[in-house]
């Protein structure tokens, strides 16, 4: 049947406006990609050092900038260097010793790993963010120490607020108004960073038990040791509170002598020995961690005198903590009344990129905390703590799972979006500014979710009232060295994290820019990884034992018609070689850089690792797990694609395929070879 002309008429209209709003939505779709990519082009030196005349610039004005400060500062002082000096001998001496010397570094350094380039793809280090390295180049000739205000009067408060800012990113509260605002540092880098966490869940941990040993009146305080001991996060901090609210209400007399009472109690008077010889019924606790969990654990029991007996290593499944050994440690701990200090998740583990599940640790903290056995959330978000711009909107909230995956293919599953979201339920994070941050080595960062509980980590600690009742939030922290494990640590760090945050707020739509690019560019190679499986599988066979939770991808392969993982893992140590730094060859011979890692079978789970093994053709009885060959574990190829530009979409340029082209030369001459 015909359509009248008036029907056809509108019809043509609402096709021609449906066309015409596609069309704008695409258009307007494309200026906001542009946008973001100039927005990126102005990041990064770049690849080629194509911002050079910004970072001069900026460089230079800052630098005279800072000329001016000092000659302003008095400006009635006359020179104390005069103008001749710099025709004297002496003076020219010096002047050809520092520029030879200059010439010799910058010569030697040319043989330095080129992280700003798309070719590399190792370890967890990237290009530096131009406004970081700027803010820090900026600072460096004040040498701010922020150990206090008095030795870094501006740097020390940028410091505090960094601590905010990712507080912030975190879901954690970031008001200083509110009384459990979260607090953060900047450390030296992870390891420092997990090191506080385990100071601070301890001294919050005997604190309670120090309470009870010194009898103070009046708190409503728990039963005995054993409940003490495990009153947990909240707990611990409110009787703190209540501690400190009923020592203010005491005259100057009560005050000393309670406080010193209670001081010759505490653990970090008494040392882990004499605390627990005190407390017989009490066992020194145990950390409970992800077999792929850092050595810096390790090193923290050890340098807090724990001892590495008391870090258990809990299985995996698909490199990710199964919740079920979780739960049946900690039902083995209840039951032989053992404490626990800390569970710890892992958000990006070093080898994978691999995300624990944060938010069912946090259902069992909650859980067996109303069995009587409390315990801290320690989430060592060293790598993956940027990830969370990603899922953060402009004003904090957090962005639900179907408007984040709106971006790409396959991230996040939805047991990634739930371990981000259940951030902020934790107690203590761990995250590095100078991996997925950009910025310059060191700077990693600790932040806490209260901050009460640091008044027990402080020297002079302040519910002890050395300074007014009054002070706020921000004046307690100026006096930073307090608190960290540092005494003299570097203001232009802080400097530099602070003003990148500024520069691009930690949000989706701003910082979160140089994630997306990243676990695109993941996506891509993950991709780009299984079509090299296919057409290799004449000659080797190839898989990605995981999919990637982040932006690490690693590639497992084996030679065609091999049945041994020793020659399987020999294989990939070979082509690894071609891959890693090698100092007595010039960096041009080197078309690519990667790593390599290794999976066993307690970080994957046996069905897991029997699984990967059979994708390559590898017989499951040559994985000897007696074997200190190495032949106990499998080699895989491991790829860090933090390089925003691995796909340069401006030259039509993918790294990506560069990379699997060179690939299989390397894999095909390596077999020719042997």
């Amino acid at each position: 049947m015909a359509l009248a002309p008036s029907v056809q008429a509108a019809l043509a209209t609402s096709q021609a406006c449906e066309a015409a709003s596609g069309a704008s939505a695409a258009s307007d779709e494309a200026r906001d990609d542009d946008s973001q990519r100039r927005l990126l082009d102005a990041c990064f030196l770049g690849p080629y050092g194509e911002n050079d005349g910004l970072l001069e610039k900026l460089v230079v004005e800052f630098l005279r900038d800072h000329v001016y400060w000092r000659r302003n500062f008095h400006p009635e002082d006359p020179p104390a260097i005069p103008t001749h000096a710099a025709q004297h001998p002496a003076y020219q001496g010096f002047e050809a010793r520092l520029r030879r010397e200059l010439h010799q570094l910058s010569a030697a350094l040319k043989k330095s790993v080129p992280f700003h380039s798309p070719r590399y793809l190792g370890h967890m280090v990237s290009d530096l963010l131009i406004p970081g390295l700027a803010a820090q180049m900026l600072t460096l000739p004040y040498n701010p120490n922020n150990v206090s205000e008095d030795a870094a009067p501006v740097t020390v408060d940028m410091e505090v607020q960094v601590g905010l800012q990712l507080a912030r990113m975190f879901g954690y509260p970031h008001d200083p108004a509110r009384a459990e605002c979260a607090f953060g540092h900047l450390t030296s880098g992870g390891t420092l960073a997990n090191y506080q966490a385990l100071r601070l869940a301890l001294a919050l941990k005997a604190f309670p038990v120090a309470l009870r040993a010194a009898g103070v009146p009046d708190l409503d305080l728990p039963t005995d040791d054993w409940n003490a001991f495990n009153l947990g996060r909240a707990g611990a901090i409110a009787l703190l509170d209540a501690w400190t609210r009923w020592l203010a209400a005491q005259d100057s007399a009560t005050r000393r002598h309670w406080r010193a009472r209670v001081e010759a109690e505490r653990l970090e008077q008494l040392g882990i020995a004499g605390f627990f010889a005190r407390h017989p019924q009490l066992r020194v606790p145990v950390v409970l961690a992800p077999i792929t969990a850092h050595y810096s654990w390790s090193k923290g029991l050890k340098l807090l005198g724990l001892g590495r007996d008391q870090l258990q290593l809990l299985p995996e499944d698909g490199m990710r903590l199964q919740p079920e050994a979780l739960e049946q440690a900690l039902a083995d701990c209840a039951r032989d009344r053992q404490p626990v200090l800390l569970a710890v998740a892992v958000l990006g583990t070093t080898e994978y990129g691999t995300i624990d599940p944060v938010d069912a640790i946090v259902a069992a903290r909650d859980r067996w905390q109303s069995r009587g056995l409390g315990f801290d959330i320690h989430v060592d978000a060293a790598w993956g703590g940027y990830l969370a711009t990603l899922f953060r909107n402009a004003d904090g909230s957090l962005r639900p799972l179907d408007e984040v995956r709106r971006d790409y293919r396959r991230f996040p599953q939805t047991e990634v979006h739930a371990a981000f979201a259940a951030l902020a339920q934790t107690d203590s994070i761990t995250v590095d500014p100078h991996k997925l941050g950009y910025l310059p080595y060191g700077a990693g960062a600790f932040v806490c979710r209260d901050h009460r509980a640091m008044a027990l980590l402080a020297e002079a600690a302040d519910y002890v009232f050395h300074t007014p009742s009054t002070e706020g939030y921000l004046a307690r922290y100026r006096h930073l060295g307090q608190f960290i494990p540092e005494g003299s640590k570097a203001g232009a760090a802080a400097a530099a994290v602070y003003v990148t945050h500024k520069v691009l707020p930690l949000d989706h739509a701003h910082f979160g820019l140089l994630p997306r690019q990243t676990v695109l560019a993941a996506e891509a190679f993950h991709a780009r990884a299984e079509a090299f499986a296919v057409a290799m599988a004449d000659v080797a066979r190839a898989t990605v034992p995981f999919a990637p939770d982040s932006n690490l991808v690693c590639l497992a392969l084996n030679p065609a018609g091999n049945t041994d993982v020793a020659r399987a893992n020999a294989f990939v140590r070979a082509l690894h070689d071609e891959l890693r730094c090698d100092p007595g060859q010039p960096l041009q011979l080197k078309q690519f850089f990667g790593s390599v890692t290794t999976l066993r079978p307690e970080a994957l789970g046996d069905a897991h690792m029997r699984h990967i093994l059979q994708a390559l053709d590898l017989d499951p009885a040559t994985l000897r797990t007696d074997g200190d060959d190495g032949s106990d574990r499998l080699v895989i190829l491991r790829h860090t694609l933090m390089n925003p530009y691995l796909i340069d979409r401006e030259n039509g340029i993918s790294y990506i395929d560069l990379y699997f082209e060179h690939l299989a030369r390397r894999v095909r001459a390596q077999l020719r070879e042997h």
